[in-house]
């Protein structure tokens, strides 16, 4: 199973959406997928369709007290698809988890051996904390949603850089699979121009497809349905399975035999 951690230490770039579509995209396309929502918000969980009374056990139980992951997994109405819903707990996890041994490892033991799955994106919080740390250990990779916004490159400094020290640290094998580019207006020249900037400085690693403000993405989460669900034909959903082809593309061979 490959591992995917979506992240970005900036709130409100489109990483819950992106999860959720994301992960939806490559279930349509015959993958077995994972979400795992690792926010204590819980939006992934809300916006799959995932009431609060039906997540009887998550991504905390499975992280601070070990529960095994087949326990924590729920079936989502996608097929192919499956979640670890996140309650209000997680809150908690990384005051609990601070005294705890090898605390940076819980994910990826939770995830080792899981032969059910394909592929598992983990959605993390708007933090670069000990949750998104756990993420980025136990991940083979990472997707990065990137908003078109003027302090877009800032923040993703600092993210490089976090992926830097955890590659030093706990996993070298951690690498980026690609930047994605969210909330894209073609009507702001702004856009155009932070579009541009960051596909200068990243080169290949931005994804071609661009994400764009799309009221249909918005919302779908109400609804408790992926937009590609919801309004499969809208932009912001033709433009998620174009984002799940391009990420395809990029997988290591022998993990698109999976």
């Amino acid at each position: 199973m490959i591992r995917v951690a979506i992240a970005n230490q900036k709130g409100g770039v489109g990483k819950t959406t992106t999860a959720i579509n994301i992960a939806t995209a490559m279930a349509a396309t015959g993958w077995r997928a994972l979400l795992i929502d690792l926010d204590p918000q819980g939006n992934a969980s809300t916006g799959i369709g995932i009431g609060a009374a039906e997540r009887e056990l998550s991504s905390y139980d499975m992280l601070v007290d070990q529960r095994p992951l087949a326990d924590c997994v729920i079936p989502t109405r996608i097929p192919g698809l499956d979640i670890v819903p996140a309650t209000v707990d997680l809150s908690g996890a990384e005051v609990e988890l601070v005294a705890v041994e090898n605390r940076t490892d819980r994910m990826r033991q939770a995830l080792a051996g899981d032969t059910a799955h394909d592929i598992c994106f983990i959605d993390c919080p708007p933090s670069l904390g000990l949750l998104t740390l756990n993420a980025m250990t136990a991940a083979d990779t990472m997707l990065v949603p990137l908003q078109c916004e003027f302090f877009a490159l800032e923040g993703l400094s600092q993210l490089l850089q976090t992926v830097e020290r955890v590659q030093q640290r706990f996993n070298p094998d951690l690498g980026i699979i690609g930047v994605a580019l969210t909330m894209f207006d073609r009507r702001n020249r702004l856009t155009d121009q932070v579009a541009e900037d960051v596909r200068s400085c990243l080169g290949s690693l931005v994804f071609e497809t661009a994400i764009p403000r799309n009221v249909r993405l918005s919302e779908a989460p109400s609804h408790g349905l992926p937009a590609l669900v919801y309004d499969h034909s809208c932009a912001g959903s033709r433009a998620y399975m174009a984002l799940a082809r391009e990420l395809i593309g990029r997988l290591p061979e022998r993990r698109k035999a999976a």
